[in-house]
């Protein structure tokens, strides 16, 4: 009975030994795996506090991979760092924006004050050009003014006509009234007057100038033209030479041109004679009046 006592004493003793064992091991593991979760919640927990969950964790946990999830998650994931690097980018860009800013309305500043100089500056460069025309246009009429008064003081040269030739005037001038002609056999106008001379008498230009021209009138025969000052000619005419002098060349008063002739068809039945006419503007007037 004893040993069956002590038996059985020892197997209950090995039994609770064995459940006493089993129990700790249980409730180690217990611990452990309370402890894991612990831990596992708390990191769980400090991840989404400092949100440095990635997508694929985000994923994971829920289960669910849309593109509105993973823009959350991305969003999300984004870590305190990340946000104040953002932050400070933005600063910057608006640091950046806020400095292009006021570049730009330095600029426009700086361009309004060059247009304002500028327009000064054309301003003042118009007013001294005003200024310059005015005294130019002064002194051109000063100049004017002056070269007008010059010109009223200048005399007006008055011409002396002289006698071509010497010798007594047999037809007078009659551009109004009517002469007979011996050789036409009627009454016509003269428009000079005729001097009787003997052939080669020498004719003299009657006052200084140029000789115009050195022809053979169909009327009055060889003649030559004298231009002179005051807008006045002097005609030659029913001569019979005129090699004294050449077209163009200047002469003075009482210089040899030619020599009488009688070359005048008008006039051939006449005595040889000088037809000498003295012409203003072009227009004939009596020669007797200009002779001196």
């Amino acid at each position: 009975m004893r040993r069956n006592s002590r038996l059985k004493k020892d197997g209950s003793k090995t039994l609770n030994d064995k459940i006493i064992l089993y129990s700790g091991i249980g409730v180690a593991v217990l611990a452990v795996i309370v402890l894991g979760l612990l831990m596992y919640s708390k990191k769980l927990s400090s991840d989404v506090q400092n949100s440095t969950l990635s997508l694929e964790q985000m994923a994971n946990i829920a289960g669910d991979n849309d593109n509105e999830t993973e823009s959350a998650s991305t969003e999300i994931g984004k870590n305190i760092e990340e946000v104040q690097n953002e932050s400070n980018e933005n600063k910057v860009e608006n640091n950046v924006n806020n400095t292009s800013t006021g570049n730009n309305i330095v600029e426009k500043r700086m361009n309004v004050t060059n247009t304002i100089n500028t327009n000064t500056v054309n301003k003042a460069n118009n007013s001294t050009n005003k200024l310059n025309t005015t005294n130019t246009n002064k002194t051109a009429v000063n100049n004017n003014t002056t070269n007008s008064n010059d010109t009223k003081k200048e005399p007006v040269k008055e011409l002396t006509f002289q006698k071509p030739v010497e010798g007594d005037i047999v037809r007078e001038y009659a551009k109004e009234n009517l002469v007979y002609s011996e050789t036409l056999k009627e009454w016509v106008t003269h428009t000079g007057i005729d001097i009787k001379a003997d052939k080669t008498t020498v004719v003299k230009a009657s006052e200084a100038g140029t000789i115009k021209s050195i022809k053979n009138d169909p009327r009055y025969g060889l003649t030559i033209v004298i231009e002179h000052d005051n807008n006045f000619q002097t005609v030659y005419s029913n001569l019979l030479t005129s090699e004294f002098v050449v077209e163009g060349e200047k002469v003075e008063k009482g210089q040899s041109i030619g020599t009488v002739g009688n070359t005048a068809v008008f006039e051939v039945v006449d005595e040889p004679h000088l037809h000498f006419e003295i012409l203003k503007d072009s227009l004939a007037v009596d020669p007797s009046i200009y002779i001196k």
